[in-house]
């Protein structure tokens, strides 16, 4: 075994920081997450068993209006708790901003300023030893300064190379003002290594930002001399011979090298630009390189969906790199994917055992960290849009509590044992999966031989059941479907020869009897598919250990309560299809205490045509009148319902959720909605009502999951298989 195998990888972890202007507004990631008002969020993470943490002693948040002006108030009770649980915090200073108000990344006093932040950061919390000044400083300097996301704004290289100068001396006389105080303090320098490819054509571009993503470390650790290959770069842009050489002494390099690393950290360039989607396109604009001026537009993806040999990418290949090039002692300290629950936990799962792997080689990296334990708000849009698109980590936040995902389960596990096993990492993610590739590669890479264990899934003929084949086949979640002949469900003997034969890890029941207005004459019949059925699968997956999930509907509720239902309201049916699923609620929960049941409302789909959304789009199509039904409900839109569903029986959920979009509507306001997105011309008429309407919607007090309404509506039209638009002038036309 060698040297650095024999010390236990560690588990760390850290929350999303982001303090960033975008104009003239800050935005503050951790009061987005609302980790700003929760200190018991310490309490969570340390029971992961988490011992060291990246946390903020964010310059922005602790002098934002004078650098002598400083409430610590926040910060004191977060460290002295973190010093009670036992957890070593790497404090960051800046995370991606340019700093307070009174100053910038292109503002020359904005080392020294940072320098007396980190000087009291250092004196108030002396026993705290690992600190990163400035988070990501070539990543940050990139959106702030070459490509205009973040403030100061810039869009060229003079702008992009100041800020990073700017940041990198910030770091030096950090470090050097914290070790006056703390003469053993470490310095964790994180970064972004993602590597560039290109076609033959745009190899000059790639070989420039394959340089260009050493130039922070390489400025740290002294190594940027007039033999550099970015030195005359600097020189051309303003950046002096004297600020270069403030480097060369180099007493400020990298204890740890951070290795901050995600799927789409490597790029492909590629100007065979209607080959991709447009928001892929982009270009070089004024090329830095010897004062070349040559312009070039081309696509920029990512290097995992093109045709390239698997051991050059990913995060082993980009840290053994690292390891080559500075033999110093590595971190990864960000371990995220923003995708579905299972991409997230084969993500970080990958992560853990890639690092094993180089370990045992003799690369010394000491641990990996989750990232971002809380989640994270609107970093699909890098920040600049405010859209509330929220990405859970190892807990959900989305209910004012932390609620432990999946990825908080693997956590745990690796932190005490160093293992984690879920069904869901039979399949590889997406990133190694056939399909992924813009284009078709040369040849396929054999895949692992891994048995795999499948989701069974109850209802092969419904709506409900076909979106779940759909959607476990798009996330890489191996399944089976059944129809009644394969497992009839209202027979315990035909559904324990169904889980014999599939040996399925979980089990969904998106089967029953779903004619509402028919279960008043067909009430035999709709018992023995929704109740009896639902019993059945309930009984023999828990003879099994097996998960399963059950679906409910807010026809369990009268709708007299005047507000929309909780999970804890008492059910209350007032026909018959609701009480068979209400019957079906209470003998699910006494065959399985641990099964999964969500009520629902109104769901509609892009791949069916059996839903409320349909008709009205198909009456109006055909010139039909429209009269919805009465009632405020929740309407829900199928795929959404379905990824919620998938996510929770992931993270391993049991009790009543309710899964419906944010929003409650009449019918006749959703026919209306419909109308107006699909470009009809309807709007409902007066109608008399005698009463009040019956207000059936759902909202949670587990967790607000589901998107919004209007965006559910807005992606039904941009996913539904009938171009609405398309047909009605081909009609018209005829």
């Amino acid at each position: 075994m060698t040297e650095p195998a024999k010390r236990p990888l560690q588990l760390w972890g850290g929350v999303e920081c982001t303090v960033v202007q975008i104009g003239n507004e800050f935005r503050n990631q951790v009061e987005e997450t609302g980790h700003l008002q929760r200190l018991s969020d310490l309490d969570a993470i340390a029971a992961l068993g988490i011992r060291t943490m990246r946390y903020p002693v964010v310059w922005e948040s602790i002098a934002p209006d004078h650098p002598d002006i400083c409430d610590w108030t926040w910060t004191d009770e977060r460290f002295a708790r973190l010093r009670e649980l036992g957890i070593r915090p790497i404090a960051g200073l800046v995370h991606h901003g340019s700093g307070p108000r009174y100053t910038s990344l292109i503002d020359p006093n904005f080392p020294d300023l940072l320098a007396r932040h980190a000087e009291r950061v250092a004196a108030r919390y002396p026993w705290v030893d690992m600190f990163t000044p400035i988070n990501e400083p070539l990543t940050t300097a990139r959106f702030s300064g070459l490509y205009g996301h973040w403030h100061p704004h810039g869009r060229d290289y003079t702008t992009f190379l100041r800020c990073l100068i700017t940041e990198c001396r910030a770091t030096v006389l950090a470090m050097r003002a914290i070790r006056r105080i703390t003469p053993h303090a470490q310095l964790v320098q994180t970064e972004d290594m993602g590597k560039t490819y290109s076609t033959p054509h745009l190899r000059y571009q790639a070989d420039l930002e394959n340089q260009r993503r050493w130039l922070s470390l390489d400025l740290l650790f002294g190594r940027v001399d007039r033999s550099h290959p970015w030195y005359e770069i600097c020189l051309q842009h303003g950046i002096d011979e004297e600020e270069l050489d403030f480097f060369l002494e180099g007493d400020s390099a990298p204890d740890i090298i951070g290795i901050n690393h995600y799927p789409t950290s490597e790029r492909y360039l590629d100007e065979a630009m209607d080959h991709y989607p447009e928001c892929f396109h982009g270009g070089n604009h004024l090329h830095p390189l010897n004062g070349a001026t040559r312009i070039d537009h081309y696509a920029d993806v990512e290097a995992l969906r093109m045709d390239i040999p698997s051991e050059e990418l990913g995060f082993k290949a980009r840290l053994a790199e690292v390891w080559d090039r500075y033999g110093q002692p590595i971190a990864v300290t960000e371990a995220h994917h923003g995708s579905t629950r299972e991409e997230q936990v084969r993500w970080l799962m990958e992560v853990w055992q890639g690092v094993q792997d180089l370990r045992a080689t003799g690369h010394d990296i000491r641990a990996v960290t989750i990232w971002s334990l809380l989640g994270a708000v609107d970093w699909n849009s890098l920040l600049v849009a405010r859209n509330g698109f929220y990405e859970p980590g190892a807990f959900d936040i989305r209910n004012g509590q932390p609620r432990r995902t999946a990825i908080g389960r693997a956590a745990e596990a690796l932190a005490h044992t160093g293992t984690f096993e879920h069904p869901v990492l039979d399949q590889q993610g997406w990133w190694r999966r056939d399909g992924r590739h813009y284009h078709p590669p040369a040849s396929k890479a054999a895949a692992p031989s891994r048995a795999r264990r499948p989701i069974l899934i109850a209802g092969a003929t419904g709506t409900l059941g076909r979106a779940f084949a759909r959607l476990c086949a798009q996330r890489g979640l191996d399944h089976v479907i059944l129809t009644r002949g394969e497992m009839d469900i209202t027979n315990p003997a035909s559904v324990d020869a169904a889980l014999a034969r599939h040996r399925p890890w979980a089990v969904i029941n998106a089967a029953g009897y779903v004619r509402v207005d028919d279960a008043a004459r067909e009430r035999d019949l709709c018992f023995r598919a929704n109740a009896t059925g639902a019993e059945a699968i309930a009984q023999a997956s828990a003879r099994l250990g097996l998960p399963v999930v059950a679906f409910s509907s807010d026809r369990v509720f009268d709708g007299s309560l005047g507000r929309p239902y909780l999970e804890s309201d008492p059910v209350c049916p007032a026909c018959v299809y609701g009480e068979s699923k209400a019957e079906a609620e209470q003998r699910v929960a006494q065959a399985h205490p641990e099964a999964l049941v969500i009520r629902t409302s109104a769901f509609f789909g892009p791949w069916d045509r059996a839903n409320f959304v349909y008709q009205v789009l198909s009456d109006l199509e055909a010139g039909r009148a429209i009269n919805p039904p009465e009632g405020i409900i929740s309407p829900t839109y199928g795929p959404d319902l379905v990824h919620a569903s998938l996510d929770l029986l992931v993270d391993g959920e049991h009790g009543i959720w309710h899964l419906a979009n944010q929003g409650m509507t009449s019918w006749s306001e959703l026919a209306e909605r419909v109308a107006a997105e699909g470009g009809f011309s309807w709007r409902a008429g007066p109608r008399l009502v005698e009463g009040t309407p019956r207000l059936t919607s759902l909202s949670s007090e587990r967790g607000l999951i589901m998107p919004s309404l209007e965006s559910g509506i807005s992606r039904y039209f941009s996913e539904c298989e009938v171009d609405w638009t398309a047909q009605r002038f081909l009609d018209a036309a005829e």
